[in-house]
């Protein structure tokens, strides 16, 4: 089974790769890029975007929505899922895996992309709404320097 492509979704890389395309990456089109389409871009359809499609919308397809496909969703794909190739799932390509194509992967091979805000912000979310067992989960995982509580220090 392949990773369903889903009209409307908008994704971004958010994977751990600094590399240009990469999750980390602040070039044109990677995870932390704030120009325009960018995942860390408050514009429309940017990462941190509240409008629809945006990686802040709770709108369907958003990055907090809790709709199929949501990053909030827990069923098949979401990313609350820890399902194959869902955002909590350390299987291949899923948001917490480490190998090639996964969330936590530092590759700029194949990167990994989602619906989601970028890390830190998502964890951050997660905590305000209560979804404190994904939060946990996903700091086993992430980098310290990615936690809200020292990425907004900075």
């Amino acid at each position: 089974m392949t990773k369903p492509n889903i009209p409307n979704l908008r994704t971004w890389p958010r994977n751990l790769s600094t590399s240009q395309g990469g999750g980390l990456s602040t070039s044109q089109y990677g995870g932390m890029s704030t120009s325009q389409y960018g995942g860390a871009s408050t514009s429309q359809y940017g990462g941190l975007s509240t409008s629809q499609y945006g990686g802040m919308s709770t709108s369907q397809y958003g990055g907090l929505s809790t709709s199929q496909y949501g990053g909030l969703s827990t069923s098949q794909f979401g990313g609350l899922s820890t399902s194959q190739y869902g955002g909590l799932s350390t299987s291949q390509y899923g948001g917490l895996s480490t190998s090639q194509g996964g969330g936590m992967s530092t590759s700029s091979i194949n990167v990994y992309r989602s619906n989601i805000p970028p890390w830190p912000y998502f964890v951050r979310e997660l905590e305000a709404r209560g979804y404190d067992w994904a939060s946990e989960l996903i700091r086993q995982y992430l980098p310290e320097f990615l936690w809200p509580e020292i990425f907004f220090q900075q």
